[in-house]
């Protein structure tokens, strides 16, 4: 009976004292452990229905609208948006300078890799899926129903098209 009690003693301490070793909302910027500095982040959140949506980037084809969640596109940092886009939302082949990283929201997102445009070898990736296109390697997308994928990577955001006639930017200069 007592090796019971002071093993719960015991664990209880050593629970307190791991918790007091946590950064706490009071304490949330930084605490150091011998030569390691530890950060935590500030926290960030957003309501979907709180997103400012607005026209993706004309890099984009028409009919996509943006919202930024986290970060900025343009710099060189850590960025997260969401995109959406109408059914049958076609993305010809492109590459990215930084890996993609894409988690399907809502909808259907047909996603392919290589330089062709071709329907057969597309996956199509279902509410909850995910996929990383690796820097400069060339991917391409259909949305099959209004779909919303959320997109993180490195910035800066850059897609250079495989076909620059695919460029909608550029038919606009």
């Amino acid at each position: 009976m007592r090796l019971a009690i002071s093993s719960a003693f015991f664990f209880s301490l050593v629970a307190t004292a791991a918790c007091a070793q946590q950064p706490t909302a009071s304490n949330p910027a930084s605490r150091t452990a011998g030569t390691t500095t530890f950060t935590v982040a500030q926290p960030s959140a957003s309501k979907a229905p709180e997103l400012k949506w607005g026209p993706a980037p004309p890099i984009f084809p028409a009919g996509a609208q943006m919202a930024v969640l986290q970060g900025n596109p343009g710099g060189t940092s850590l960025f997260t948006v969401r995109l959406r886009f109408p059914n049958g939302y076609k993305i010809a082949p492109h590459t990215h300078p930084t890996d993609e990283n894409v988690t399907v929201i809502s909808g259907n997102f047909r996603v392919g890799m290589g330089t062709t445009f071709d329907r057969a070898s597309m996956m199509t990736l279902k509410s909850g899926g995910f996929v990383t296109a690796p820097a400069n390697h060339a991917h391409f997308a259909v949305a099959e129903g209004q779909t919303e994928v959320q997109v993180h990577a490195i910035g800066p955001f850059a897609m250079t098209y495989v076909n620059p006639a695919d460029d909608p930017s550029a038919a606009k200069h």
